[in-house]
């Protein structure tokens, strides 16, 4: 963390449909607890009415105006990568940039997505078993999910994907980054999960748009721990089924706040409190009904 005695930062979020986001919010908050000027701006194409093709324009925007960094989140985490000096390792393992500091006229990526999901974990499930876990969904969302798995010393980490290949190439990344048979895709969740200590779920199920389970609830048993990426509403169906059965539970809500800790850390130098910015997230959530 590189400190600074700036007081004023300007910072953002490139992506398309993001008007619901809570990271303005989040972010704001906690810069006026540091008795910060800090904002955080929405920089939405489709708000905007830009084309994809935008992204680069929008980056020499914030720049020219003196912001400090932006988010960037669907569907730039890829695409913003050509447009940037360098990549943290983490970044760069991953092949997606979710924060961009620009310092020095260099635009720096970074993603605090693994580590949102990670320090959430260590947090909320300091002690589970990590001998074997099921990984549900191998998208943007699931790669910095098993990167974090992995990183949790989570030994094997089974991985589904309804796109069988996908679920095969990210257990190909995986073996590569942390060694021979630490990921293996499979088929179904049923070949998985009897013989796991947990659950991970990372795809957009569960959600208002997209209810249901992503597995089958028989094959959930009290001794699973089960995490769960998604945060509206707080308690997805998997999660009220699994605390129903006993299960110890992770909800979704606190990748998104420690994704947020990491990139304010990286935005103005300062150690955010993430027990402020947790509460204030789970404000944000009753507020808004999604709990």
């Amino acid at each position: 963390m590189i400190m600074t005695e700036k007081t004023s930062f300007k910072v953002g979020l490139i992506g398309a449909d993001i008007q619901l986001s809570k990271s303005p919010a989040l972010h704001m908050r906690e810069g006026a607890a540091h008795g910060l000027d800090y904002s955080y701006e929405l920089v939405d194409v489709t708000a905007r009415k830009l084309p994809s093709s935008a992204l680069p324009d929008l980056l020499d925007e914030l720049e020219a105006r003196g912001f400090s960094g932006t988010n960037i989140t669907h569907p730039f985490k890829q695409a913003v990568i050509p447009h940037l000096h360098e990549l943290s390792d983490d970044a760069r393992m991953l092949g997606a940039v979710n924060t961009v500091v620009f310092r020095d006229g260099r635009r720096i990526g970074h993603n605090t997505d693994w580590y949102g999901f990670y320090e959430s974990f260590v947090r909320g499930l300091p002690d589970a078993r990590r001998d074997r876990a099921l990984l549900v969904g191998a998208g943007g969302a699931g790669v910095a999910v098993a990167h974090a798995a992995l990183k949790l010393d989570i030994a094997r980490l089974d991985i589904f994907d309804r796109d069988f290949p996908r679920a095969e190439q990210l257990a190909r990344e995986l073996n590569a980054r942390f060694g021979e048979g630490r990921a293996l895709a499979v088929k179904d969740p049923a070949a998985s999960l009897p013989f796991a200590d947990g659950l991970i779920h990372a795809t957009p199920m569960g959600m208002p748009a997209h209810p249901g389970m992503p597995v089958p609830a028989d094959l959930i048993e009290r001794r699973h721990w089960v995490a769960d990426i998604v945060y509206m509403p707080l308690v997805t169906e998997l999660l009220a089924t699994a605390a129903k059965k006993g299960c110890r539970t992770l909800p979704g809500g606190g990748m998104t706040v420690f994704q947020a800790v990491g990139a304010f850390r990286l935005f103005c130098g300062r150690e955010p409190d993430a027990g402020r910015m947790t509460a204030h997230f789970t404000e944000l959530c009753m507020a808004e009904g999604v709990a």
